[in-house]
């Protein structure tokens, strides 16, 4: 899990709008790849490349206290080496992808984030 100290007031405002998705995908997108569980869903790096997450909003639901969302994340990751000069690895950028459940409190905005196994 994910996401202490987060809040998604923008998509919180935006709740029952047309411009719902695109705030929570708005916000998504502006966060630092450590506020997500990006490492976590990796596949093929072991480190997650800042500014390379983009989102798209899978589904959305409401429940009494919450608005919860399912997104799924494509982001870029390398394998880190050494960083010498004979180091043989490649510093190759590699395409990732993982889902995550988003969920904003209706009183806060404070929102969590959980990777969801795919």
């Amino acid at each position: 899990m994910a996401g202490p100290g987060l809040c998604f007031s923008h998509s919180l405002a935006a709740r029952g709008s047309p411009d719902f998705k695109a705030a929570l995908k708005h916000e998504l997108e502006q966060l630092d790849v450590s506020q997500l569980p990006l490492v976590q869903g990796m596949t093929q790096g072991s480190v997650p490349l800042e500014g390379s997450v983009e989102a798209m909003i899978l589904n959305t639901c409401e429940t009494d206290d919450a608005i919860r969302a399912r997104a799924g994340i494509f982001y870029k990751s390398i394998t880190a080496g050494c960083a010498c000069a004979d180091d043989p690895t490649p510093v190759d950028e590699r395409n990732e992808y993982c889902e995550v459940q988003l969920d904003i409190d209706k009183s806060t905005a404070k929102t969590t984030v959980t990777l969801i196994p795919v």
